[in-house]
């Protein structure tokens, strides 16, 4: 008799994206001849809804994928019977070794990617995918400028930018905007960041998003920043940077060796360190982004142990290696950064090592962490507005003062769903 685990997967619109988890499906299966992973695929942002749907009807996946920001979401998603639709992964685990002859290796996840889906002291979901910010610079543009290493601080990337001549540019996106806070030791909510209980206040005019749009505006009206126009513009700003108008660039760490291959077919070499900080705030560290594994409650143990196993066998080092070489998210585990070492693949790939080097120098704090709140995705878009704006010349104060008005409306609507027993209407995903 087959057991068959049903895993959802949060999918991008990437040629062949799901084609190696597939591969590893099918790797588990021949390991396990008792086993079936029916693997099916979603738009990362559309799974939330996906999944409350078929919750409602009785039919959940065993495994579903949530996108990082939709954390607090997957906590609050419910199943028929009113209570939380997943369980944590490490109460499910129960202190096991192995699972079905698959050695358990949750605790040898990265720190910061164990930290992040770390909710009451328990680990609530499984990472395989990854990501985390990063700067990148045209070295031919340094050299030229007698630029000897990349920027470190907020300052030193101003100094750069003067000394080539030309300016940074990235996104305006949320997720970077809480870069910039994370980095300075800040927070956007109250228990802290939504960690030691839910979130039910958020600030998004507090002194470290302060210092950050005031800066952010001057290094634009003083010509070292390039504004495309277009907020969340990842695809302009990296197009700037590979078209060599501007000499710095903050990318996404999975885009990171694509970018570099551009750069050198244009005649350049791009080279990766970590986000630059505040000089004059404490550090803290940056947070990462990506998608983790959350398992249903109340499974019958076969498929319970089964969804289980198979996540054992997608965080073994030689797979998480080969996710990271196919696709270029992080490496999440120990194992995996030490076997990638081992073949050489930094010495070869030096643009993949920044990655690994900011997280691991993050101090796990609550503020490093990064926030889990209800409806954050809609809390990045009021932070994306406000800083549309700041950049057009408006007083970064009262931007980000509005912002949190509206923001905490946004938190207070999807908590008033919760303390009703209800999945909240809003499902969306940034």
């Amino acid at each position: 008799m087959t057991t068959v685990v049903n895993v959802w997967l949060a999918e991008h619109p990437l040629p062949g994206y799901l084609d190696p988890i597939k591969k590893l499906a099918a790797g588990f299966e021949a390991a396990h001849p008792g086993y079936r992973i029916e693997v099916t695929g979603y738009g990362f942002r559309e799974l939330p809804a996906e999944v409350a749907r078929a919750a409602g009807q009785g039919r959940p996946p065993d495994l579903a994928e949530y996108y990082a920001t939709a954390t607090r979401l997957a906590l609050d998603t419910r199943g028929p019977s009113g209570e939380p639709l997943f369980v944590p992964i490490e109460r499910a685990v129960a202190g096991r070794g192995e699972i079905l002859g698959e050695r358990v290796v949750l605790g040898d996840l990265e720190p910061a990617v164990r930290g992040y889906y770390t909710y009451a002291g328990e680990l609530a979901a499984a990472p395989m995918t990854a990501t985390t910010a990063v700067l990148l610079g045209n070295t031919a543009m340094l050299e030229a400028a007698g630029v000897t290493a990349m920027p470190r601080t907020w300052g030193e990337l101003e100094s750069a930018c003067a000394a080539t001549g030309s300016p940074a540019t990235w996104a305006n996106h949320g997720w970077l905007i809480q870069q910039a806070v994370a980095g300075q030791g800040g927070l956007l909510t109250d228990h802290d960041n939504g960690r030691s209980g839910r979130a039910e206040k958020v600030t998004l005019d507090s002194a470290e998003l302060l210092a950050y749009a005031t800066w952010w505006q001057g290094l634009h009206e003083r010509g070292h920043y390039l504004d495309t126009g277009t907020p969340e513009d990842w695809g302009g700003t990296l197009r700037a940077f590979t078209e060599q108008r501007a000499a710095f660039t903050i990318a996404s760490s999975v885009v990171a060796g694509m970018v570099a291959r551009a750069c050198s077919e244009a005649g350049f070499e791009a080279v990766a360190c970590p986000l630059p900080y505040n000089e004059a705030a404490p550090r803290a560290g940056h947070l990462v982004s990506g998608q983790a594994f959350w398992l249903t409650a109340g499974l019958p143990r076969d498929r319970a142990d089964g969804a289980l196993a198979f996540l054992q066998y997608l965080l073994d080092a030689r797979n998480v290696a080969g996710w990271h070489r196919a696709a270029g998210f992080l490496p999440v585990t120990g194992a995996s950064v030490e076997l990638l070492e081992r073949e050489g693949w930094y010495d070869r790939h030096p643009i993949h090592r920044a990655a690994t080097d900011q997280l691991r120098a993050a101090d796990g704090s609550p503020a490093a962490l990064g926030a889990i709140a209800g409806d954050l995705a809609g809390i990045q878009d009021r932070l994306t507005d406000a800083m549309a704006g700041v950049l057009r010349g408006a007083d970064p104060g009262t931007r980000l003062a509005a912002a949190t008005v509206s923001a905490q409306r946004l938190l207070d609507a999807h908590n008033d769903d919760c303390a009703r027993g209800l999945t909240p209407r809003r499902l969306a995903v940034k």
